[in-house]
């Protein structure tokens, strides 16, 4: 007879996991992190959790924050969401995010846009060195014709899939989910306009620093890029660690590099001021 034959027998063996750890999961409670980032109290830890091919992950984090997000294996993919977490009608724009800085290369400094003109991340560490703001996350048909059926129905599913399910634990939907930037796997646009796949961009290690300029909900899923061509599902594990912070100030780099950061700052401040900012108060991340 299985172990878990009986409902009782079943509970014991529920019961008997308590303590357990493995490669992949959250830290709770998040302060009783063994190591964390070098300057940082174990207490201001806000989130630490490790995601693995086809995982997901999403956590309202308050203005100020960081965020850190690490390549374990030095092969991944990590499909990036935000959302305003008062308000996730005003989300993470792409175009916006492009247009407004001139700039489809994001790297150190470089600002996450809302729709609505407000900077809801900054980019203040990049060991990685390409990340890809064109190509989107797959999508669900993509999925089984590339990995097979198996894959499709199991845990590695499209990137599109994974943060829905991501956005649906806070009440969002298909609407609300627009196309996300991809962090540590890069394309080149050439002069002809062809999308040319950058597969080894990143290293065992490399990390992305955010910094949350207002509250925010953060998605994301470690799944394959779009454009990658082997025919396994790879993305190696993902290492997400956040803890307090506060956001930037009057002589930030990122908020003084162009005339049109300053501005999105602006709008930015302007919205903290008005105290609509309150994650924080209410003792950080959830």
């Amino acid at each position: 007879m299985s172990e878990t034959a009986t409902t009782y027998a079943a509970r014991a063996h529920a019961r008997a996991q308590e303590g357990s750890v493995v490669e992949t999961q959250p830290t709770v409670p998040s302060s009783s992190l063994s190591d964390p980032p070098a300057g940082v109290e174990a207490r201001d830890v806000l989130w630490e959790e490790t995601i693995g091919a086809g995982g997901y992950a999403a956590r309202m984090l308050p203005a100020g924050s960081r965020l850190r997000i690490v390549d374990l294996e030095g092969d991944t993919c990590v499909a990036l969401m935000l959302h305003r977490a008062d308000r996730p009608i005003e989300r993470l724009c792409i175009p916006d995010t492009v247009k407004l800085q001139w700039q489809a290369y994001p790297g150190p400094g470089y600002l996450l846009l809302s729709d609505m003109g407000r900077v809801l991340a900054s980019m203040i560490e990049d060991t990685a060195g390409r990340h890809d703001t064109f190509c989107g996350t797959s999508l669900p048909g993509e999925i089984e014709p590339r990995y097979g059926s198996d894959a499709h129905g199991g845990a590695l599913r499209s990137g599109r899939e994974r943060l829905l399910l991501a956005l649906a634990k806070h009440g969002l939907g298909e609407r609300d989910l627009p196309p996300p930037v991809n962090l540590f796997k890069g394309v080149r646009i050439e002069p002809d306009g062809a999308i040319t796949f950058l597969p080894d961009t990143s290293r065992p290690g490399a990390h992305v620093l955010l910094r949350a300029e207002l509250d925010v909900l953060v998605s994301v899923a470690a799944v394959p890029h779009r454009l990658d061509p082997r025919p396994e599902y790879r993305a190696g594990k993902v290492r997400l660690t956040a803890w307090r912070g506060r956001p930037a100030d009057g002589d930030d780099p990122a908020r003084n590099a162009t005339p049109e950061a300053r501005r999105a700052f602006e709008n930015t401040a302007e919205e903290l001021a008005l105290g609509l900012s309150s994650l924080a108060s209410r003792g950080g991340a959830r």
